[in-house]
């Protein structure tokens, strides 16, 4: 009977010494997450990184700065077109006539420049219409270089245009024009052409009058145009080597035509010579 009492209070004991080997604590058992809910762990993280994501936002909302204007070029300068150089060498109608055939305006006047100094001769067309517009055109392509004044008499004439380069002489020597009416007579400081006894015989030969000639008109020479200014210069002009041959002891005709300047500076060196001549506006 009292093994019996015995065996239960031992085990009434045994299960006392069990109970109290828990550990105890004053915090609630609610303060500790349970495992199953690590998850809630990391939707936090996303949730602090969409929180800086959104702030993130929030400073991007910050109004952009103004867009800059692009700078526009500058416009180029317009280019000027470039005037034409100036023609190298001679004119190429001193060796072709046919190249000259521009028509003169109804009055137009030239300087000649010469050894004694200048004079200006004015040109009505109408006077003489083929003249002029011979005259014109060799004025205008510069052929009146170093022209001499070859056959110059005392109280009659001063002739001048033969060429001094022999082949541009000789290709204008046959360029003859048709003639024109005498309309003006050869009073002092009128210029017409020279020519031979043969009609349309005119070229490149004038003479200007130093006294009136009226007794030229009847042969066909006409006037085209008369000395405005320098006449003095004209009447200046050497006279000593007269008339040519076979008449006189001038320069030959014939030798200028084959010879040229270098004919006329060596044996008749004291002749006056047009250094050139130009229109005048």
């Amino acid at each position: 009977m009292h093994e019996r009492r015995w065996s239960c209070c031992a085990f009434f004991l045994l299960l006392l010494s069990l109970s109290c080997s828990a550990p105890v604590t004053d915090e609630p058992d609610s303060a500790e997450p349970p495992a199953a809910e690590e998850p809630a762990a990391v939707a936090d993280a996303g949730d602090k990184a969409t929180a800086e994501e959104a702030a993130g936002d929030a400073a991007d909302v910050t109004p952009p700065e103004p867009a800059k204007k692009p700078v526009e070029p500058k416009p180029e300068p317009a280019k000027m077109d470039k005037p034409p150089r100036p023609m190298k060498g001679p004119n190429p109608a001193l060796r072709n006539p046919s190249l000259a055939n521009a028509k003169a305006p109804a009055s137009f006047k030239a300087r000649f420049e010469t050894t004694k100094g200048d004079f200006v001769i004015e040109v009505t067309r109408e006077w003489s219409p083929r003249g002029a517009d011979r005259f014109y055109n060799l004025v205008k392509i510069g052929y009146f270089r170093n022209i001499a004044f070859f056959r110059v008499i005392e109280g009659f004439m001063a002739q001048f245009g033969m060429h001094g380069d022999p082949v541009i002489g000789q290709k204008w020597s046959a360029a003859n024009i048709q003639d024109d009416p005498v309309v003006k007579s050869n009073h002092r400081g009128y210029i017409s052409f020279a020519k031979t006894n043969m009609p349309h015989s005119r070229s490149v030969q004038f003479f200007i009058n130093y006294k009136d000639n009226g007794n030229l008109d009847s042969y066909g020479f006409s006037p085209f145009g008369q000395v405005i200014e320098g006449m003095e210069v004209v009447d200046s002009v050497y006279k000593g080597y007269g008339e040519g041959p076979p008449q006189g002891r001038g320069p030959s005709q014939g030798r200028i035509r084959a010879e040229g300047n270098g004919y006329l500076k060596r044996d008749f060196p004291k002749l006056d010579y047009i250094k050139k001549a130009t229109l005048v506006n």
